[in-house]
């Protein structure tokens, strides 16, 4: 099994527990959100591979207050199931909140989620075990794999933690997540991260476009259009 890169990796960024502002303490990033990425097209497809076979389609709006991503995954993983979403993310690229539904064999599904000026809450429940996470990270999506990268503002050779509010695809069901990513140097204009994700013992290197977007997740889905 591989290890994390172990040379060049500058200090962690750290990032506070969500305050009263639902950020840090210090009422902002620490870095500039959007890493210098262009602007989001209206909007993109990925074909889901490996893990699952299955078709993502989603489309982007920007509005005054930030962007709302909208899509639908249809898959089959052990079983059939469909998943849409609703997102909304600042233009800090901090998660505000999001609408996430579901449709398997047992039924439809539906869960809520929101972070706000006293933390995150699922389906009007206070959750404060995802406390001090910016990002929501749905199990069904490539997409929501731009928001810690636009957010970070990492450079090259940076590493940071990056937890997330993780949407599990079949039963829509809410838990923390522990990630990292970690700036790798460009190749052919692309920006690259190694990434991590311990719970589920994966790393591996996601490659992005010019807008900030997954192009390949190895072992999950690529890029379409």
């Amino acid at each position: 099994m591989s290890t994390s890169p172990a040379t060049g990796i500058r200090p962690l960024v750290q990032w506070e527990a969500v305050a009263s502002n639902g950020r840090g303490k210090d009422g902002g990033m620490s870095r500039q959100a959007g890493n210098g990425f262009d602007q989001l097209p209206d909007s993109g497809s990925w074909r889901h591979v490996t893990a699952r076979a299955g078709f993502e389609v989603a489309f982007f709006d920007r509005r005054p207050d930030g962007f709302i991503f909208e899509g639908t995954t249809t898959a089959y993983e052990e079983e059939p199931w469909t998943v849409g979403y609703s997102l909304l993310v600042g233009t800090d690229w901090v998660a505000r909140e999001g609408r996430v539904t579901s449709r398997t064999r047992s039924g439809a599904r539906q869960t809520e989620i929101r972070l706000d000026a006293t933390g995150w809450w699922v389906d009007g429940c206070a959750r404060p075990d995802l406390n001090g996470c910016y990002d929501i990270d749905l199990e069904s999506s490539a997409v929501t794999n731009a928001f810690p990268v636009h957010r970070l503002g990492l450079d090259v050779g940076d590493v940071a933690d990056a937890p997330a509010a993780f949407v599990r695809a079949v039963d829509l069901s809410v838990e923390r997540l522990e990630q990292r990513y970690y700036r790798l140097p460009d190749s052919h204009g692309r920006q690259r991260f190694h990434y991590e994700s311990p719970a589920f013992q994966f790393e591996c290197e996601l490659r992005y476009d010019a807008s900030g977007l997954v192009l390949d997740y190895p072992g999950i889905a690529r890029r379409h259009h």
